[in-house]
């Protein structure tokens, strides 16, 4: 299935957290939850959890990156 890399607006201090939990293996389900309601929002069906992949660099305009399984567009 393919992967579609979303981008969660954030701040700097949420960013920090959510790169500290993922390092400790956890997640942050707030961020998660964005970044799934915005592959709905680009008219795609997640096919599984959004994974974390990092943060954009930046100040005060800072980004969550998420990669999320979608389902293809292909219908049989």
């Amino acid at each position: 299935m393919p992967l579609l890399r979303v981008r969660v607006d954030s701040d700097p201090s949420t960013a920090r957290r959510v790169r500290q939990l993922h390092q400790e293996g956890r997640s942050h389900h707030e961020s998660r939850e964005s970044a799934r309601e915005q592959v709905w929002r680009q008219g795609r069906t997640p096919a599984g959890d959004p994974i974390f992949v990092g943060v954009t660099n930046g100040r005060q305009h800072v980004q969550l990156l998420y990669d999320v399984e979608v389902y293809s567009d292909t219908a049989s």
